[in-house]
């Protein structure tokens, strides 16, 4: 049985808390840690965790724990993540990895040195359409891949601290490092090139203080082996939480998702027709948060490399920091 320590008590972290509470074979939810009393106290409470913490320091010094769900803000995922495998903790460390490329390889070899397993939180891989649509893409069933596209729309207001780009990196990092993992792992390939446009439509009242702010940004992108690209990501948009991928191939193609959150559709006498639009992407992965979780717990039972590797999290990073430089810069940039 593994011991799963849950840092950071938020709203993701209630969720890998809630996992662990009885969703996932072979491991338990042994104690939680968040500086604030009232969030680790509840989900302690709520998840049945035998141990709490205020400092995540004093978690890793617990011998009893042999694996740590990082969902901190990123700023502090370098420190806690090296610092667990030093302790001897396997990791799973939630989206964005870090906040730059050289963080990301301090994290990748300090797991590797310990051996210990380091998963990165891209659940969408693990949502059923989604493993579906790929597996049916190795099948051949679409032929080659020539174009991958994926849309993530956030229906939520900008925090305060989000209209700072340069510390955020706006939509792009907030809202599509999930897209960028997709379509890596869609095409096969590493990005060669990218190219982001974007605007602020949503929040007009912020351009002055903060004129770099966007809530909307449409790139393309061009992979090693020729695969095209395309993400379409927007912050705000009041509707509701919408994601839907495409790929296109040489013989076909695939769709994945759609906006509604229930397939049933009322139709009324004044020739009005309503469905329930999906409003969260809590709702929307639920099960995928459960079976990603399951997956990291058997890569530590066998021994196997996780599912979604530390270099996955790495190549989104580096993603993230290309798309915005494109989108400030008005520039097309090319990786390394």
């Amino acid at each position: 049985m593994l011991n799963v320590c849950v840092i950071g008590c938020g709203r993701a972290g209630r969720i890998h808390a809630k996992s662990y509470a009885g969703g996932v074979t072979g491991a338990r939810l042994l104690a939680v840690c968040d500086p604030s009393e009232e969030a680790r106290a509840s989900a302690a409470a709520d998840f049945g965790a035998a141990r709490t913490f205020a400092d995540w320091h004093d978690a890793l010094a617990d011998p009893d724990i042999d694996a740590v769900v990082v969902v901190t803000p990123t700023g502090l995922h370098r420190d806690i993540v090296v610092a667990a495998a030093a302790a001897g903790k396997h990791v799973f460390c939630e989206k964005p990895m870090a906040s730059s490329e050289a963080e990301c390889d301090e994290m990748i070899a300090a797991c590797e040195q310990a051996g210990v397993k380091l998963q990165i939180g891209f659940m969408r891989r693990f949502e059923e359409s989604v493993q579906h649509a790929k597996e049916a893409i190795d099948a051949g069933e679409i032929g080659d891949v020539v174009l991958v596209k994926s849309l993530t729309h956030g229906p939520s207001h900008p925090k305060e601290w989000m209209y700072d780009v340069r510390k955020s990196f706006g939509p792009i990092g907030e809202v599509s490092s999930h897209d960028f993992d997709l379509l890596r792992w869609f095409a096969g390939s590493e990005v060669k090139s990218v190219y982001a446009v974007g605007g602020n439509f949503r929040s007009p009242e912020v351009a002055a203080e903060w004129p770099e702010w966007y809530d909307t940004f449409a790139m393309t992108l061009t992979f090693d082996n020729g695969v095209l690209g395309m993400v379409d990501g927007a912050q705000y948009v009041q509707y509701g939480y919408d994601f839907r991928f495409e790929v296109l191939g040489t013989r076909g193609s695939i769709l994945v998702g759609q906006q509604p959150r229930e397939t049933y559709t009322v139709a009324t006498a004044d020739g009005r027709i309503r469905r329930p639009m999906n409003n969260s992407w809590t709702y929307l992965f639920r099960e995928a948060y459960i079976r990603e979780a399951q997956a990291f717990v058997d890569a530590v039972a066998q021994n196997t490399e996780t599912r979604v590797t530390g270099h996955d999290g790495k190549m989104a990073v580096r993603l993230v920091n290309m798309g915005l430089e494109s989108l400030l810069g008005h520039s097309v940039v090319f990786g390394s």
